[in-house]
């Protein structure tokens, strides 16, 4: 996972044509380091939302470049073929609600990615294991879904945002159905795992609980980014 983390230039995003055209990202610049995390805040409409998509490949954008890792995976178009096996790959994603399968237990929920990804089951499974003795919750490695508490269930949704080892992780309002203690604690686990596995990780959200606690933050509106130093409160 060593590399550039993510770097993006000139990112920019219209729809439509014509007179009817609307630019939804303008000349986006963005870098985030291997092992650092960022926050990525703005209000509705501001093109939070397309930014996030196109950095996760699931729209495309109109021009620019993005690299993940040491990629270079867009130049003014995809750079890859499978746009599936880059998301599994080289992105990881970690949700506002957890959205665990509720048939597999917590172990499969984690390693069916890898599984996907052709790693050997037993291989997946360590592997998941692994992780989730990383993020405490090695206890509850047979506990199905439904019998885990939140923050339970948000620890193996990181689990598995990471278990493919990605260059990039997009979280995308992770805290917010959290009290402040738990916000708290999920943010710093994100940090803990960002530098542990040296993954460059991007938040998206509204939680003013956790906004004090990153060193950059880039603000987006009118689908413009602009980059300032955050507080970097201490966790």
């Amino acid at each position: 996972m060593a590399g550039q983390g993510i770097r993006i230039e000139g990112l920019s995003k219209r729809y439509g044509k014509g007179e009817t055209a609307v630019l939804a990202l303008k000349d986006v610049n963005m870098h985030v380091d291997p092992g650092e995390v960022v926050g990525l805040i703005g209000p509705s409409g501001s093109g939070k939302s397309t930014l996030l998509k196109c950095l996760g490949a699931v729209i495309d954008p109109t021009a620019g470049r993005m690299l993940l890792g040491d990629e270079l995976v867009f130049d003014n178009g995809w750079k890859v073929r499978d746009l599936r096996a880059l998301r599994r790959d080289k992105i990881g994603f970690v949700f506002q609600a957890p959205y665990l399968i509720s048939f597999l237990d917590v172990t499969d929920n984690v390693a069916l990615l890898p599984m996907l990804a052709g790693v050997p089951n037993d291989a997946a499974r360590t592997r998941a294991r692994e992780l989730l003795a990383a993020l405490d919750v090695q206890h509850r490695a047979s506990a199905m879904p439904a019998q885990l508490s939140g923050g339970e269930q948000q620890r193996v949704a990181i689990a598995r945002g990471l278990v493919n080892r990605p260059p990039v992780i997009l979280a995308d309002e992770p805290t917010a159905p959290l009290d402040s203690v738990r916000a708290l604690s999920v943010i710093r686990i994100l940090n803990d795992m960002a530098r542990r596995f040296e993954t460059a990780v991007i938040v998206v959200t509204h939680d003013e609980k956790i906004i004090p606690t990153f060193k950059r933050i880039y603000h987006i509106r009118d689908g413009v980014t602009h980059e300032e130093a955050g507080e970097g409160r201490s966790l």
